[in-house]
């Protein structure tokens, strides 16, 4: 008889104790009633190799947890009502664009003082005008305020966030001196008109019958494989068309969420959903370099603090006209007030392009990491400051 443990996978062995240690780091932060997320990037900063090194494999971790922002997204799809986001698009269009252009100004004005090149102030104020879908999602579900009017509104600013990635991605393609082909161009051209063809219709229908509902409805096995299929199938789709995988998934959940077949999409992912989501938070806590972090204390100190503090008075003044007063509009504020994921991108592909060099890139990553771990603290500490008793 052949022993298990001689046939047990080093990757499966690495999950277990994955596993082990969130359950472990996740009942100590419980007690402290810190979320979830929270604990899943401080297991990250453990596990990863910049920290004792249990998980080498950056890039396994990396690419599960994007599906979890998938998944995720997906998700929070099948819980909207198209017709009161679209009946809400001011909040979206006007306050993500109010938002990104005082971001700039911000910028501009420091990077001014410290003559920073035009390219690195566009970026900069990209990197950090981009707040977190997987974080704010989170909480507002954890914290039952995702179909509160805040909750819509702030989930408003999120997807035109997400959406205007793809022209951030290009205008700094071009700072960096590459220019999108014509390809490129094209495929983002029809994956804007599906969308909002695909939009339109839902609007005019309210309902779309799928031709598969009945046939399933009693095979369980089988709607675990649909629900995946239209997940990852929308997702796939609109990164192909050059868009955002996520955004994909979103509108896959929406026509779902149309078609009233939810339940038992969510009876056949769910489970998947808190895995991957997890790994998502994790792959960022493997980012942190605590060295790093430690031998620039001061500076990323700094920077963490004017990020949290400029990123909720910026958002807390584009929310006031859509919030019924100030504690409500603060509150919004800096449930945006960190720097979100696809910002890593924006980080990423600026380095890549020569628009920043080693350090900057280093100090960028160090910033936004920090900012997705501390943001949660720092939701909590000025909701009880606004609503205290």
């Amino acid at each position: 008889m052949v022993l298990l443990s001689a046939n047990i996978d080093p990757v499966v062995s690495k999950f277990v104790l994955l596993s082990a240690i969130i359950i472990l780091v996740g009942f100590v932060l419980r007690l402290l009633k810190q979320p979830s997320i929270v604990t899943y990037m401080i297991v990250g900063v453990i596990v990863g190799p910049l920290g004792f090194g249990v998980i080498t494999d950056e890039n396994l971790i990396t690419n599960l947890g994007s599906l979890g922002l998938v998944l995720l997204l997906f998700f929070i799809g099948m819980e909207i009502h198209l017709p009161n986001l679209i009946a809400n698009w001011r909040v979206s269009i006007l306050g993500t664009a109010l938002q990104v252009i005082f971001s700039i100004a911000i910028i501009w004005a420091l990077g001014f003082y410290l003559n920073w090149k035009m390219n690195q102030i566009i970026m900069i104020g990209f990197v950090i005008s981009l707040s977190s879908t997987a974080v704010i999602l989170k909480l507002l579900q954890e914290q039952d305020e995702l179909q509160t009017k805040l909750g819509q509104n702030v989930l408003g600013i999120l997807l035109a966030q997400d959406i205007l990635i793809v022209p951030m991605l290009i205008i700094l393609g071009y700072l960096g001196g590459k220019q999108p082909t014509s390809a490129e161009s094209i495929k983002q051209i029809i994956g804007g008109i599906m969308i909002i063809s695909v939009i339109a219709y839902i609007l005019k229908n309210k309902e779309i019958k799928l031709p598969f509902r009945t046939a399933i409805a009693k095979d369980h096995e089988m709607q675990v494989f649909v629900a995946f299929t239209l997940c990852f199938g929308f997702a796939l789709l609109t990164a192909y068309l050059e868009l955002s995988a996520a955004l994909g998934a979103f509108i896959g959940g929406i026509v779902l969420s149309s078609a009233k077949s939810t339940q038992w999409v969510h009876d056949s992912l769910s489970a998947f959903k808190v895995f991957f989501v997890a790994l998502f938070f994790v792959s960022i806590g493997m980012l942190i370099d605590l060295q790093f972090i430690y031998n620039h204390l001061l500076t990323i100190g700094i920077l963490v603090t004017l990020v949290l503090i400029i990123n909720s008075g910026i958002n807390a003044l584009v929310m006031k006209p859509f919030s019924e007063d100030w504690k409500t509009s603060i509150y919004a504020g800096v449930m945006l007030s960190q720097i979100g994921e696809f910002s890593f991108i924006l980080g990423l592909i600026s380095y890549q392009s020569g628009i920043i060099h080693d350090y900057a890139y280093q100090i960028i990553i160090s910033t936004i990491s920090l900012t997705l771990l501390l943001s949660p603290l720092w939701i909590s500490i000025v909701k009880r400051f606004l609503y205290r008793s």
